[in-house]
């Protein structure tokens, strides 16, 4: 195996809070037994609405930038099905 290679895995900062954090304070706290009894968060859902956005539609894009910022993964831009009206 070549070390140059090798990169350091990124890890979502809530990940590494959780693991470094939480899961000992819970295990002291309920006197858990196996780390593994912990409940953990399956998945964590961010929503944008952007209602202004029907009038300038460069707000889309600087939206999605600054939520891109905010959870470390480019989000994904859906529009209305239908309008409401």
């Amino acid at each position: 195996m070549q070390q140059g290679n090798l990169k350091e895995k990124y890890i979502p900062r809530l990940l590494k809070i959780y693991r470094e954090e939480i899961i000992p304070r819970m295990v002291e706290k309920f006197s858990y037994k196996n780390k593994l009894a912990v409940p953990r968060l399956l998945k964590i859902v961010v929503n944008m609405g952007i209602g202004e956005a029907t009038g300038n539609p460069s707000l889309v894009e600087k939206h999605a930038q600054e939520l891109a910022l905010i959870t470390g993964q480019k989000p994904e831009v859906t529009r209305a099905r239908k309008a409401i009206s």
